[in-house]
Formats: structure tokens, C-alpha cells, sequence
């Protein structure tokens, strides 16, 4: 990754950023998929500790499928809690038709398990948000200078003396809209900036996309938006070994294996369930 000095760009640099493109590598799915990146922002809900360590098993689930599609991924920013779980994670994929599948785990997953600490086998009830944002390969929005306010601070994660002696960690705050992004996850402040840009550019992009989408027509927005709601998408039954999706109305009944990275069920399922209402709604 190439190390861009921001504290140094003139107006007329910012003017023409764009956001940094992921290196030309080869993917064996062949050449005729499109390679695509997405930022993902898993964040702990209701339920305290127990969210915390959904929020990881999810991060987890999420990358052994990234890694068995032999898809990039890397950590942008995420705060732990103190058992092991996290507050939040924020991590992008990149690779053929990321985007395509990625963008339907956007909403609240609940979790409906016994936690480790509970002594009288109560299952408990807990619950994450997730948003799938799709990295802009060219950031079509322009940011003023004077709309930023960057600031520096010193690395709050794992890393070592280094990283904790260091004001390495970088907090970009984009003044029109009140965005916040940070990163810390990496040792130079320069790829620390490069990565909290790339993540504002993709939330510029998002709040772009939902202000246009609100201008349509409340028929056609519940037509190509149904899949992106905040409300309840999936529940996740540790004891009835059971995962259900309640957009598609549909459950898989091997939680284990699928938690475990085995996400072609579910992608498959939303796929059939695309190309039927592409039937039944043709444009």
C-alpha cells in the first residue's frame, strides 16, 4: 500500500483524491468476475458482554468464508472488550463479486444462546448490527479540505510498545455530515490515513445512495431495498441448532457448520430468492 502524506495536500489534491483502488492481483474464479471491495461494521447491541462475543464469532464466521473464497481482507479499526468479545470490528474484503453477496448481511442479527457465565441455563437473547458498505473504486464526491478535521491519537489496541507510544492512530471527522471514521490498526499514520479515507469515502458514498433512494417512489424503494432495512434480519438459535433468515422467510437447520464459515446455503438461498422476484416484478 502506497503512503499518502495528507497533512501536505493542497486544495487541488484533495480536489482530485480518489479512493485508493486494492492492488491487480489474480483471482482463480476467472477473469470474467468483477472484482469488488466491500467495508464491513459489525457493532455490539443489545445484551452486554454476550453481543460483544457475537460480534466476534460473527467477524470470525465471516472471515473463514472470505478466506476459503481466497478473497482479501484486513482488520480497519475495532475496539475489544475486556472477555475477548468486541465492542465493534470494521474490516473490507476484496474479490470477485464481494459486494453481490456481502450486501444482504447488512441489518440486526440476534443471537439466542446460553451464555458461558450463566449458571442457571437461561437462554439469553442478544443482538448486533451490521452495515455492508460498497468501497467506491473512484470517489465521485468532492471533500473540501476545510470540511476535515484530522486528528491524531495513540493506538488504544494490540501491537506492542510501538504502537502504544505512538500517535499513530488516526481520527478523520467530515464537519457537513458529522461522519467520524478512525484506524489504528496499522503501524504508520500515513496507512492509518489511507484507510480511515477509504472508509469515509465509502460512507460518503452510502448517505449519497440513501438520499437518492429517498426520493423515489415508496413502491419502488420497498421493491429494491427490502434487503437493506435496520430491522430484524436473522436470528441465530444456538439451541435448536437453527438460523433464520426473516426477510426470506427461510432457516438451515446446521448452525454449526455455517458459523464455522460455511455460508453457501445462505447465499445460494438469496440468490433463488432474487431471480424469483426478478420473475415475478420484471423491469
Amino acid at each position: 500500500m502506497e503512503n499518502i502524506d495528507f497533512s501536505k495536500f493542497t486544495a487541488e489534491d484533495w480536489k482530485n483524491y480518489r479512493a485508493p483502488e486494492e492492488g491487480q492481483s489474480t483471482f482463480s474464479q476467472g477473469s470474467g468476475v468483477a472484482k469488488q471491495s466491500v467495508i464491513i461494521e459489525i457493532r455490539a447491541g443489545t445484551g452486554g458482554d454476550e453481543a460483544g462475543l457475537f460480534v466476534r464469532d460473527l467477524y470470525r464466521m465471516y472471515s473463514k468464508y472470505a478466506q476459503s473464497q481466497g478473497w482479501g481482507q484486513r482488520i480497519l479499526d475495532s475496539d475489544q472488550s475486556d472477555i475477548g468479545g468486541y465492542k465493534q470490528i470494521v474490516f473490507e474484503f476484496t474479490g470477485p463479486e464481494v459486494f453481490d453477496l456481502m450486501q444482504y448481511e447488512s441489518g440486526v442479527h440476534r443471537v439466542q444462546r446460553i451464555p458461558k457465565t450463566e449458571k442457571q441455563g437461561r437462554v439469553h437473547t442478544s443482538t448486533v448490527t451490521i452495515a455492508v458498505l460498497e468501497k467506491p473504486t473512484k470517489m465521485d464526491i468532492t471533500i473540501n479540505p476545510s470540511d476535515l478535521r484530522i486528528d491524531t491519537y495513540r493506538s488504544s489496541g494490540a501491537g506492542g510498545q510501538h504502537v502504544n507510544k505512538t500517535e499513530s492512530a488516526i481520527r478523520i471527522t467530515h464537519k457537513p455530515s458529522g461522519i467520524v471514521v478512525t484506524c489504528q490498526t496499522e503501524r504508520s499514520q500515513g496507512q492509518n490515513k489511507e484507510s480511515a479515507m477509504g472508509l469515509l469515502a465509502a460512507r460518503l458514498l452510502k448517505a449519497q445512495q440513501e438520499a437518492d433512494s429517498s426520493k423515489l417512489t415508496q413502491a419502488r424503494r420497498d421493491q429494491i431495498g427490502w434487503a437493506k432495512r435496520s430491522e430484524k434480519t436473522r436470528t441465530y438459535n444456538y439451541p435448536q441448532n437453527r438460523i433464520t433468515d426473516h426477510r426470506i422467510d427461510k432457516s438451515w437447520h446446521d448452525l454449526e457448520s455455517i458459523v464455522e464459515g460455511k455460508m453457501e446455503p445462505i447465499f445460494k438461498a438469496f440468490k433463488k430468492y432474487n431471480e424469483e422476484q426478478a420473475q415475478k416484478n420484471p423491469q
